[in-house]
């Protein structure tokens, strides 16, 4: 009753969202609706990956004892079987790799060839910059080689006020971290950077990750090794792509993003195909050996024979009004700030959300109410 008890507080604060507004806050909150209708009290993914601890698939080998990150998934990328967790759901900061969701977002509304002219805030940004410069022109094709090869925070800003403003890009991150059922996500930032409530999940990264690598264009850039940078009229540099994978020389490695701050220490994501499978790992709160574990985990993966049986599976997105098989619903994740962060910033308010929730409110009173008459009106737990 527990993890009913928290889908109807999620449901419930999902009320409290009247007055909001934004251009896609609408769609974003009745992808929730579809989702919490759906199984409440189920983890994403598969009852196996509501786990704090590891769980592996059955017929494998142990894992790796190299392998200490908090949090890691191994899936196969085409399937979307999770073969291997540990702890999937678990809110982190994501560094670096949240610009894989800003390349996911931008990457089918921008056309390579447009010229984008950076401010002084673009060139100011903290941490990892290209070296953009203000009034600076530059083609959206550079910039995107400058934000999935070298992780450039500068470029990651340029890049987010392309269609209107930092602020739409960062709702439409969000707002397609819920199409994904990514919902242990919350992007305030474009680049990365540390933000107050920003979070995501190594789950999340593994879906959102398998849906960059539908993409084309996402799949040309970070497979580029090396290549120039520069304003139109400038100095040019060399440029090259930073991933571990890559730069460890593994085999059959297809790169994908790192990522690192103080607050998140290293994160991961990876992938690489041999043999006819295309594995993915995903790590976050590693220390500086995340490239050896990360290695270490796709070397498991390409070992597992024909009978390991997977411990979940990487979600569908929502589609609103289809229908299809049930799909699990989150079990409610608690951000720092308070409250399930899958409901942090998510726009309007949805009248199938506040009819849901006064329905699964109701019954939980009336379960609440047979439980207290049986132990003689014991007193509520806090929250």
């Amino acid at each position: 009753m527990r993890l009913l008890t928290r889908a109807g507080t999620m449901l419930l604060a999902c009320t409290l969202l009247t007055g909001l507004s934004g251009s896609t806050g609408s769609a974003a909150i009745a992808s929730v609706a579809s989702v919490a209708a759906s199984a409440p009290g189920l983890p994403i993914g598969g009852p196996a990956l509501g786990t704090t601890g590891t769980v592996t698939a059955k017929g494998s080998r142990s894992l790796p004892v190299t392998v200490t990150a908090a949090s890691f998934v191994v899936a196969d990328l085409d399937s979307g079987a999770v073969y291997a967790a540990r702890n999937p759901h678990l809110h982190s900061l994501p560094a670096s790799t949240l610009k894989t969701l800003t390349a996911l977002v931008l990457l089918p509304q921008l056309d390579p060839a447009t010229v984008l002219v950076a401010s002084q805030s673009d060139a100011d940004v903290d941490g990892t910059r290209v070296g953009i410069v203000s009034g600076g022109r530059y083609t959206v094709e550079q910039l995107f080689q400058a934000l999935l090869m070298m992780s450039g925070n500068d470029a990651a800003e340029l890049l987010a006020r392309a269609k209107g403003s930092r602020a739409v890009t960062l709702e439409q991150m969000n707002a397609k971290a819920v199409e994904l059922r990514a919902l242990d996500t919350h992007a305030i930032t474009p680049s990365g950077l540390d933000g107050p409530g920003q979070s995501i999940s190594a789950y999340d990264l593994a879906l959102i990750n398998r849906a960059t690598m539908a993409l084309p264009a996402f799949r040309r850039y970070i497979a580029i090794r090396r290549s120039t940078f520069g304003a139109a009229g400038g100095l040019h540099f060399a440029i090259e792509n930073k991933n571990r994978l890559f730069r460890a020389g593994y085999p059959g490695a297809i790169g994908i993003k790192d990522g690192f701050t103080d607050a998140a220490q290293h994160t991961f994501v990876g992938a690489a195909t041999r043999g006819g499978h295309t594995y993915i790992v995903t790590l976050v709160r590693a220390d500086r050996t995340y490239g050896v574990q990360a290695a270490a985990l796709l070397d498991w993966a390409f070992a597992l024979g024909p009978a390991a049986r997977p411990v979940g599976e990487l979600v569908d997105p929502v589609q609103p009004g289809a229908g299809g098989r049930p799909r699990p619903a989150p079990t409610a994740h608690l951000a720092a700030g308070g409250g399930p962060a899958w409901l942090r910033g998510r726009g309007t308010q949805v009248a199938a959300l506040a009819a849901a929730a006064s329905v699964l409110l109701a019954t939980l009173v009336l379960a609440r109410r047979g439980r207290l008459r049986k132990r003689r009106r014991l007193p509520l737990p806090s929250a």
